[in-house]
């Protein structure tokens, strides 16, 4: 169907399309990588304002082992309830990301943001998950954009997560040439894309890691590397002198306290991870310092996110693909993302 087809007749070709099951990843209770199994489960119907996707890869990050696992960052259990169930998962299925081909419009939507069935596309659902699936609802509502060309499904999909991420704390900060960024857990799906993004706009940037990773995260485009097993980027005796415009913390153990001294005044500390604490103190660390620490990153547009298609069309972003695994060994896939050893992402296959 081409994307000039009237959207009426796309809604209508696809209404009734979905009916069905489907095998999908599945966790019905809280616990180790040993609580997700495979099923058949329904096949979901989109519903206004949402695209059915056929899913063909997604990533297990490490906000799926945080909904399985339930081990979170120091003094939010107490709200997991809220979000992620009290005595079952309230989202059994998995999966923050897709990427896969538009399978159907839901039944009343006028606007599908220019989709049609048989478009292959790249989407961050968010919440409430659902990508580890042969099918996943996407609301129009979120990024979405259409799949990079000459990339595969699985490299197509990598961008997605860490990208989305990571583009929603760097938009909060001003980035150019001569700002100072240190990205903290550089080689993680988040930490390998703002690397790169923070050196795209001309930032020099410098990438805590371990030795193993030092090469990628140079290869990535980081000009300085710290080992955390053998230097402590946050004490100021190690490095005198040296300051940053831009912390991104994406491992959770940088909190304005800790960073305070190595932290230029008025510059930007972003919690990509935060803990209790650190949530409730922001606002008296950013007058302290007179800058901005905040751990919400700012709304990422579907324009963002095809932004981001374009630079890797362009080999000026690259995807990073630590492993993949197909579905039936998607219990392996958590148990390895457990390990917090993964380098970039780890995606998990569907076809």
């Amino acid at each position: 169907m081409s994307k000039t087809t009237n959207r009426a007749e796309v809604t209508s070709a696809s209404a009734g399309a979905t009916a069905g099951t489907m095998r999908a990843a599945v966790h019905r209770r809280f616990g180790g990588p040993e609580v997700i199994r495979v099923e058949d489960i329904a096949k979901p119907v989109p519903r206004r304002g949402e695209l059915l996707v056929r899913v063909r890869a997604s990533t297990v990050s490490i906000a799926d082992h945080r909904a399985r696992s339930l081990d979170l960052p120091k003094g939010l259990w107490f709200f997991a309830p809220l979000t992620l169930g009290v005595v079952r998962p309230r989202m059994p299925v998995l999966g923050m990301d897709v990427a896969g081909v538009v399978e159907a419009v839901g039944e009343g939507t006028t606007d599908a943001a220019g989709f049609a069935p048989g478009d292959e596309v790249i989407a961050m659902i968010g919440m409430p998950y659902g990508g580890h699936a042969h099918f996943a609802r996407v609301p129009v509502s979120r990024a979405i954009a259409r799949k990079p060309a000459g990339l595969s499904w699985e490299e197509a999909v990598a961008l997605v997560f860490g990208g989305h991420t990571a583009l929603a704390f760097l938009n909060h900060a001003e980035l150019g040439p001569g700002v100072e960024v240190l990205v903290n857990g550089a080689s993680g799906a988040v930490g390998t894309a703002a690397v790169q993004l923070a050196k795209l706009r001309g930032a020099r940037v410098t990438a805590v890691s371990s030795t193993a990773n030092a090469e990628l995260v140079r290869s990535l485009g980081a000009d300085d590397v710290i080992d955390y097993r053998s230097e402590d980027f946050a004490a100021t005796e190690s490095r005198p002198g040296v300051r940053y415009d831009v912390i991104v913390d994406c491992v959770g153990n940088a909190s304005f306290d800790r960073v305070e001294s190595v932290l230029r005044p008025g510059g930007a500390l972003l919690m990509v991870v935060a803990d209790l604490r650190g949530m409730l103190t922001t606002r008296r660390a950013a007058r302290r310092s007179g800058g901005l620490v905040t751990f919400s990153g700012a709304p990422v547009s579907s324009e963002d996110l095809a932004g981001l298609v374009e630079l890797a069309e362009a080999s000026r972003f690259r995807p990073v693909v630590d492993r993949v695994f197909d579905l039936d060994d998607v219990a392996e896939a958590h148990r390895y993302v457990d390990t917090g050893r993964k380098r970039g992402n780890v995606v998990l296959r569907m076809a």
